[in-house]
């Protein structure tokens, strides 16, 4: 499998975690602050990978052009 085919499968992962995350994090704001605080958190360690993801995919896109 091609790296492309990888970044690609792994960014997509990233961001269902990410939509998950922020979803569980709104659920739990009334009920229990700990695990909603927990989860934006987590939320927030994804996007920072995300946003990694995006500056080496427009790292890649430079390179072919």
């Amino acid at each position: 499998m091609s790296r492309l085919k990888q970044l690609k499968i792994y960014k997509k992962h990233l961001i269902q975690r990410y939509n998950t995350l922020v979803e569980q994090s709104n659920n739990y704001k009334f009920v229990d602050e700990v695990k909603s605080d927990r989860a934006a958190f987590k939320a927030l360690k994804i996007l920072e990978k995300l946003d990694k993801l995006k500056y080496l995919d427009r790292e890649i896109s430079n390179s072919f052009a």
